[in-house]
């Protein structure tokens, strides 16, 4: 009988014992020191590790990822904020920067603008700036230049100068009544006017549009010819 009471009475006291060891245990874990997280966004993992070791926490990366203001392996963020409590020797997760994301800049001289906007979309890029400007090389719409260049490297945006096609010049006609031909075409060749004639003879003798009166390089001027001298 005795034997058959022993055992009982064993098992409660492991019983007994084991939850006196889970309560001392619970205890001590939850009146453990609680510390602050120091701020590591921009620290290199030396001088985090360093900084988590003081506060008695521990260190651990859990990526990586591009920046394109954080310098090459410092942090870019952490789990739990700066400034926050949390339990010692708990783990503070980080995620390290690669740096800048860097892109191949296609070339988009002479390229109209909605061509290169397609361009740029497949690669991920992006027309930040357009500048308009005057060429008289370059159609009108279409791509000067560009920055970066396509051996230059970038991160975002690209700029461009946009052709604005020549500059629209603008005269007041002069008057070529009386004039010798070869002398108006000349003068009109320099203004940038086209000449077309009507009749004979080598004098100018009536004109359109008329003397004085606005005209823009590129038009045409129409001369009625006579014959005789000139200034006649």
């Amino acid at each position: 009988m005795n034997k058959f009471i022993r055992i009982p009475l064993i098992v409660a006291a492991f019983v007994a014992l084991g939850l006196t060891f889970g309560y001392i245990t619970f205890n001590i874990l939850s009146f453990s020191r609680t510390v602050e997280v120091p701020k590591l966004e921009g620290l290199t993992l030396f001088e985090a590790n360093e900084e988590l070791t003081k506060a008695g926490l521990y260190l651990k990366i859990e990526g990586e990822d591009n920046d394109p203001v954080v310098q090459s392996g410092r942090i870019i963020r952490q789990d739990v904020p700066s400034g926050n409590k949390v339990k010692e020797k708990r783990v503070i997760k980080v995620v390290v920067s690669k740096g800048p994301r860097f892109f191949s800049i296609p070339l988009l001289v002479n390229e109209t603008v909605p061509d290169a906007d397609a361009v740029l979309i497949q690669k991920g890029l992006r027309i930040g700036r357009k500048l308009a400007v005057h060429s008289d090389t370059i159609e009108k719409g279409r791509i000067v230049a560009q920055r970066p260049e396509p051996d230059e490297k970038i991160t975002d945006a690209i700029s461009v100068l946009v052709s604005a096609g020549p500059h629209e010049l603008s005269y007041f006609c002069p008057d070529f009544t009386n004039k010798p031909l070869e002398d108006a075409r000349e003068l009109a060749k320099k203004m940038g006017l086209t000449v077309e004639t009507k009749g004979q003879g080598g004098v100018v003798s009536a004109q359109k549009p008329r003397a004085g009166t606005r005209v823009q390089g590129g038009e045409t001027i129409y001369f009625e010819m006579k014959e005789g001298n000139a200034d006649d």
